[in-house]
């Protein structure tokens, strides 16, 4: 990506630098009150502007210009948003910022705030006490007590099976639900994800809990910047760890079993193919939230991020098929639509006035940045808990180039520090 070209003098670049470091590191004092405690049955009329005032504005936004292909008919979320995973604009919105409850998505967040707190290889052994307060009805990847699990397989079991078990055990690792639903909302304010409320850490419906396709649109970018991230929303399918068993010879054995990511558009259905150049991230269903879903895919160089929310049709798969027909208008209208708003970079990020690299999980050493100038280099996520059964994107280092100093102030982009890829099925 080339270095943004300088049209003034640079005494007035940066004087327009610290202009807008003051403005955007100041308090959002007219984003948004505090959430309320049920969404709304409509989209207020008055919305955070975060982003934009446009993405503040009920209704769908979007300037279809000459050469803009039109929106797919017959949309019937309550919300959704298609955003330009690299450059952070927004190309077209429907009450993006309507807070509603989020299902699992949540987990989004979840993860991003406690991914860097151990090592994928780190072990911990499940005590009766981790599981409690579990939901009813909840999701599970099959968790349990008295076994022993690798943080890595905790993680798949999140990712994959969107396992409420594995969730709580993650969490009583972090000292307890309570805390770590704390850190999930300081996260979110971190991220200016200001719509989002956490009540819960693994999304369960909850008085109170509520979110909104911009801020799950800006919490997935978040997480894909981080490589364990990128891979385990990535996957398609696994082997978890069984329970431990007596074998007919008396033996204590440990069996594993295959679990299969719950994304339809990265695994398919009947009726549902898999979406060209999908990548990720996640997928949710609640009583309170309808089926939720964000997505990131990557098509000819150009890696989009769409969030679909509550889609009113009754029909099989509905929140997959919106988001692939609006992935398809995204390739088609990016380069070519005005942004409608953008998706803003961290807080900490806007006040450093540095290049955005991410930071590296633990194990990650040198983290996930790219140099100016490097050639794209394949290579294939991995790992022993996958066993070769199907990761959906190999990480091509080096494509996109963090900016920097002024020019990252000036042009607020926040880009992924690697093009997410579909490598080609065998």
């Amino acid at each position: 990506m080339p270095a943004p070209k300088k049209t003034v003098r640079r005494p007035l670049l940066v004087a327009s630098t610290l202009l807008l470091s003051t403005a955007l590191t100041a308090p959002v004092a007219l984003a948004a009150p505090k959430p309320s405690a049920t969404p709304s049955a409509t989209p207020p009329a008055n919305m955070s502007t975060v982003g934009g005032t446009r993405l503040g504005q009920p209704g769908t936004q979007v300037d279809l210009a000459r050469g803009v292909p039109v929106l797919p008919k017959g949309l019937s979320a309550r919300s959704w948003i298609v955003a330009d995973a690299e450059s952070g604009d927004v190309l077209a919105a429907h009450n993006a910022h309507w807070r509603l409850a989020p299902a699992s998505t949540l987990k989004m967040l979840f993860a991003d705030a406690l991914l860097p707190k151990w090592p994928g290889t780190a072990r911990h052994k499940v005590e009766v006490s981790d599981l409690a307060g579990v939901g009813p009805g909840s999701s599970m990847v099959g968790i349990k007590e008295e076994e022993t699990y690798s943080v890595r397989d905790l993680w798949l079991g999140v990712f994959l099976r969107s396992g409420n078990d594995a969730v709580h055990v993650l969490s009583a690792m972090n000292g307890g639900v309570e805390k770590t639903v704390g850190e999930m909302n300081a996260h979110a304010e971190e991220l200016q994800a200001l719509d989002t409320h956490a009540v819960s850490p693994d999304g369960y419906d909850a008085e109170g809990q509520v979110s909104s396709a911009y801020d799950l649109t800006l919490i997935a970018r978040s997480g894909l910047q981080k490589k364990d991230f990128r891979e385990y929303a990535s996957t398609v399918r696994a082997k978890f760890p069984g329970e431990t068993k007596k074998n007919k010879k008396g033996r204590k054995v440990r069996k594993s079993f295959e679990i299969q990511n719950t994304n339809r558009l990265l695994s398919g259905d009947s009726g549902l193919p898999v979406y060209q150049g999908i990548a990720g991230v996640k997928n949710g269903n609640t009583t309170n939230a309808g089926a939720t879903f964000t997505g990131v895919a990557e098509q000819r160089g150009k890696v989009l991020l769409v969030t679909v929310m509550n889609p009113q049709k009754d029909a099989s798969n509905e929140v997959y098929k919106e988001t692939a027909r609006l992935f398809d208008w995204g390739f088609k209208a990016v380069g070519k639509v005005e942004p409608v708003g953008e998706l803003v970079p961290p807080r900490s990020a806007v006040r450093a006035g540095a290049r955005p690299g991410a930071s590296a999980s633990p194990g990650e050493a040198g983290g996930t940045g790219a140099g100016a100038g490097a050639k794209p280099v394949a290579s294939a996520a991995a790992g022993s808990a996958t066993d070769g059964m199907g990761t959906a994107l190999g990480i091509t280092g080096g494509v996109l180039v963090a900016l920097a100093g002024g020019a990252f102030l000036v042009n607020r982009r926040w880009p992924l520090p690697d093009l997410v890829r579909r490598r080609p099925r065998p």
